[in-house]
């Protein structure tokens, strides 16, 4: 893009896809919130309706990449049009499941599409913004699902509650409709890519400098969920009044949205470079934790504090791992996008299982000391990382300088 600033045409191309991540997650996140009216309905245990999370999460984290990979050379408009139709049916039919099995089926091809068209959302804001601007737009599509968590799912779980878990499906149809006519009259056509191999697209997996960054938020979302997993058990600890709960956990989501127009803020210059720092805050954040809960006003800021750091991490990487791709493998980028969305999965789940292992260990708050040495681990691997994009760009430019000036004295030393 030539020009430096955000037009018209490229904010309604951020809303649209701020709309569509706000679907996808509204559509992922609310099951949770329906889990129990799920069993109940269907005649299955808690336990039973809860793989519904887990084997949604699973198949995210495996058929995302895999599924980007063959598609990579698809028309991007068309493709995604046809995506969010699918989502729109998979839902509609998730409103008439009348069995387990049958909703299971449908959530994990739901969770295909979802993984893909969140992939295809962060490529697109990517390719079509000004250099300067991408991050701000990728943080405003990251933040659609900070309003899913925020707006989407109290809404589903209300629906929910006053008529039946199937409603809250006819709303996510309903949301998928809207964001279909949007992407139908917003998304530009984009030139498809040459096609390549799977080969070519997985070749890009075997590069540690891409295995390194892939690790970076997959940590930054350990330290996180090692702690945020066992929320609600630290705020009865802090003796919080039963009713102000639901209220803590609106407001740290409420906060969230913050932290990403902050993460749009550091990954506008310098993105790697400064977020070795905000995982060390990040640290410093969740150990704090550990003390300041013994105080229920402290506790509380220092929760806040936990949530502003949660996702500054989020842009950055995603562009870190995008550009990356760009320089050791330019035929797997649209992998490359589908990377931080399967880093924050397995982030999730490796933080949430290692709390759980100190949790029941006997001492609740040894998950924010748990947490925080992650964050740590995250900063240390930022650090290293940033250190050999550091000398990479070094030597190229020490190769450039060289390069002139044998062009130079080639030009002015006589020959012979």
């Amino acid at each position: 893009m030539h020009t430096t600033e955000l037009t018209k045409r490229h904010w309604l191309l951020i809303l649209t896809l701020t709309l569509l991540t706000f679907v996808l997650g509204t559509s992922e996140f609310v099951i949770v919130g329906i889990l129990t009216d799920i069993s109940s309905s269907l005649h299955i245990t808690n336990a039973k309706a809860g793989t519904l999370v887990s084997a949604f999460a699973i198949t995210f984290a495996i058929a995302t990449p895999l599924v980007m990979s063959a598609t990579s050379h698809f028309p991007k408009r068309k493709w995604m049009l046809f995506l969010i139709g699918s989502f729109i049916i998979l839902n509609a039919l998730c409103v008439i499941s009348t069995t387990y099995v049958m909703l299971l089926a449908l959530r994990m091809m739901t969770a295909i599409v979802t993984g893909v068209l969140i992939s295809l959302a962060m490529i697109v804001a990517s390719e079509n913004m000004p250099i300067a601007k991408r991050g701000l737009a990728i943080s405003f599509v990251f933040g659609g699902f900070t309003l899913a968590n925020v707006i989407g799912v109290p809404i589903g779980t209300v629906i929910a509650e006053r008529y039946d878990w199937n409603a809250t499906f006819l709303l996510t149809t309903f949301l998928g409709a809207i964001a279909f006519l949007a992407s139908f009259f917003i998304l530009p056509t984009m030139h498809s890519p040459f096609r390549s191999s799977m080969r070519d697209q997985f070749s890009l997996l075997t590069h540690p400098r891409i295995l390194m960054a892939f690790f970076i938020p997959s940590l930054g979302f350990g330290a996180t969920y090692a702690v945020y997993t066992y929320l609600v058990p630290i705020l009865k600890g802090m003796e919080a009044p039963s009713g102000s709960i639901s209220w803590i956990l609106f407001g740290y989501g409420f906060i969230s949205i913050f932290s990403n127009i902050l993460a749009g803020k550091i990954a506008s210059y310098n993105a790697i470079g400064r977020l070795r720092f905000v995982f060390l805050v990040q640290a410093v954040v969740l150990i704090s934790l550990y003390w300041t809960t013994d105080n229920f006003i402290f506790g509380l800021i220092n929760i806040s504090l936990m949530s502003l750091m949660a996702i500054l991490l989020t842009t950055s990487t995603q562009l870190y791992l995008i550009d990356l791709a760009g320089i050791y493998q330019p035929k797997a980028t649209g992998l490359a996008a589908s990377l931080m969305p399967v880093a924050s999965n397995v982030g999730i789940a490796f933080g949430s299982a290692l709390g759980g292992i100190v949790y029941h260990q006997g001492n609740l708050m040894s998950v924010t000391l748990v947490g925080g040495l992650i964050a740590i681990l995250a900063s240390l691997l930022t650090f290293l990382s940033h250190r050999l994009t550091r000398n990479k760009r070094n030597r190229h430019r020490r190769k450039a300088e060289n390069t002139n000036e044998r062009c130079f004295l080639a030009a002015w030393l006589p020959i012979g």
